[in-house]
């Protein structure tokens, strides 16, 4: 699984809860909200200003390690 910054992040949530520390992490805190089902992980990062590359880098190594332990 590669996670790319056009991914809704409601999708990369439904996928896996684990990553939900991840965004904590990186100031997205509203994961529940109705943005989450349809804004993209770009453009929930351009609203909160935040380094958008950085949370795609975290959220691939996190679903890679997940794939190493099947």
């Amino acid at each position: 699984m590669v996670i790319e910054k056009d991914m809704i992040i409601g999708e990369v949530l439904n996928m896996d809860r684990g990553v939900i520390p991840i965004f904590m992490q990186h100031g997205l805190h509203c994961l529940g909200c109705a943005m989450a089902s349809g804004e993209t992980i770009e453009e929930a990062c351009a609203v909160h200003g935040l380094d958008c590359e950085m949370l795609i880098d975290e959220l691939n190594e996190y679903f890679a390690k997940q794939e190493t332990k099947d």
